[in-house]
């Protein structure tokens, strides 16, 4: 497939999913709100409405449905409202009437225009409007579209229709000080056929957008892959190239040929108990200890290079350079997601992660790493990231060996259950702070939350000061900064089911990742005698 063809495949997927999913999801919570109309009615809570003034009007909506004429074949909605005063003996007055019609009435009048209403906590609104004229009791006027008076709980109900509208509550003699508890409901015919149709239509979407997404992204994945691992051998677990075997050595069932020591194996001096070494490997090798085999390195590789000419206020505008790269990430892990769960059914299935797939995730990791690590993960280079999913020469790299076989049983768990603990230590380190504050004001108690830096963002900012001030990045900070990246892009492979191995809970600080030192002499292959 041309890569042009992918790409064109895999927006117009991305798009039609998007779009799928946000009708299949409206339409269902459209059905969920069409089955709680118990009675005819989806109602909202009791709210609690205080004004000193003489009357209390909804807010200017402007005009409502001109184009839609004043009787249609099927109901397009009822109003319900119910008003009772706080005071049990006092008779109240609500009544719905043409916004022109209520101006003229309450002409001089002090009354409140409601604003906004908060739900949690409660909060209301309003905007005072003063006067001295006292208003002549509201039962009375002709005007009223829909109205309902005296002492009780009052109902008043209201098919709607085209115009400008507006609502009043009163007390039913017109005196100042309304205390009244309120309590909306709507009904209307329309909203399961919208519903269905909602659903309906975002399931078609789907249905031909997700397709589309797979194989827009496997053909880009293909476009992505790597040509050559940088050696005629492959690629090692540290990312080097494997040594060569002796001639004509065979090969081990995981592709380890005979003479080269596989992963927690070494040489030593004698060789280990009988049948106790790797099938197709010739002896002797030591068992290495525990402590050294946790330092054993990922599969998944992060890297980036200071740039040695870095601006010392370039920093600042990143952020603003990097959005061509923030819209097209929006959708790419978007596309991400998609593949992910399709990649999952297939390792469940035939225990292998589809090639060309896996080759677009890594890829859409690799171009989220350049990006975070130009503008807000690192502030490390000023060469601007590249738009592509392939490896290229740029300062800042990911990659992830590509495993033969996954686990068919882990693919359930790993990505939530056994993941939690990694992804508490995440949160730490790159989730963002919260604080709470409450405080009372007129209104009653009201309750803010603000966002914080995270503990990454935290580092960067400090760095990006010290650069800006002294024209040099801090290594031991930028060490730090690339070893708490590291440990978030190794999880998010994991939990996007790319490796099986468990990420190790350790800061591999520095610009590349490196094994520790062995315990022992280097590995020499065994020469045939």
């Amino acid at each position: 497939m041309k890569k042009t063809v992918a790409i064109i495949m895999l927006i117009l997927g991305i798009l039609l999913s998007l779009a799928g999913l946000a009708a299949a999801a409206g339409g269902i919570v459209a059905l969920a709100v069409g089955s709680a109309q118990r009675d005819g009615y989806l109602t909202a809570g009791t709210a609690r409405l205080s004004v000193a003034s003489a009357a209390l009007t909804s807010p200017r909506l402007g005009a409502m449905g001109e184009d839609i004429p004043g009787r249609v074949p099927f109901d397009v909605g009822t109003l319900r409202l119910r008003v009772a005063s706080a005071d049990p003996g006092k008779a109240v007055f609500i009544g719905i009437a043409p916004q022109s019609d209520v101006d003229r009435y309450l002409s001089g009048v002090h009354r409140s225009e409601l604003l906004d209403v908060d739900r949690s906590p409660f909060r209301a609104e309003y905007r005072d409007i003063p006067g001295s004229t006292a208003p002549a009791p509201p039962a009375g006027e002709a005007f009223w579209q829909a109205s309902a008076s005296g002492p009780g709980e009052q109902e008043l109900t209201w098919n709607i229709t085209a115009g400008s509208w507006a609502i009043v509550v009163m007390n039913a003699d017109a005196s100042p000080g309304i205390d009244v508890q309120v309590q909306p409901g709507f009904r209307s015919d329309l909203i399961r056929p919208a519903a269905t149709g909602l659903l309906v239509g975002g399931i078609i979407a789907l249905v031909i957008g997700i397709p589309l997404l797979i194989f827009g992204a496997a053909g880009l994945g293909r476009h992505a892959a790597p040509r050559s691992s940088g050696s005629a051998y492959g690629a090692g677990p540290a990312g080097g190239p494997v040594p060569p075997a002796r001639p004509g050595a065979p090969a081990t069932p995981g592709g380890t040929a005979a003479g080269v020591a596989p992963a927690g194996w070494a040489p030593p001096g004698g060789s280990p108990p009988s049948g106790s070494q790797p099938p197709g490997v010739q002896p002797p090798y030591r068992e290495v200890p525990a402590a050294e085999a946790d330092w054993a390195p990922y599969p998944a590789r992060l890297s980036g290079e200071i740039d040695p000419a870095l601006s010392r206020w370039m920093w600042l505008v990143k952020w603003f350079l990097a959005i061509p790269h923030f819209i097209i990430l929006f959708f790419l892990w978007f596309a991400f997601a998609v593949t992910t769960v399709v990649a999952g059914f297939a390792i469940l299935f035939t225990a292998r992660y589809p090639r060309a797939l896996f080759d677009f995730n890594v890829g859409v990791l690799r171009w989220n790493w350049r990006v975070a690590f130009y503008s807000y993960a690192a502030v490390g280079t000023d060469l601007y990231p590249p738009f592509t999913l392939a490896r290229t020469n740029y300062p800042a790299d990911f990659e992830v060996d590509y495993p033969e076989r996954l686990s068919r049983g882990l693919v359930l768990i790993k990505w939530w259950l056994l993941a939690i603990p990694h992804l508490i230590v995440v949160a730490l380190l790159a989730g963002a702070t919260w604080t709470w504050g409450s405080g009372t004001g007129d209104f009653g108690t009201s309750y803010e939350r603000g966002r914080g830096l995270s503990l990454l963002g935290l580092l960067v900012f400090i760095a990006a000061v010290a650069l800006l001030f002294t024209g040099r990045y801090l290594r031991p900070l930028f060490d730090l900064i690339l070893g708490i990246n590291r440990w978030i892009y190794r999880v998010l492979a994991y939990t996007a089911l790319m490796r099986d191995e468990y990420p190790p809970f350790r800061l591999d600080q520095g610009p590349r990742e490196t094994a520790a030192p062995a315990t022992g002499p280097p590995f020499q292959p065994v020469r045939p005698q």
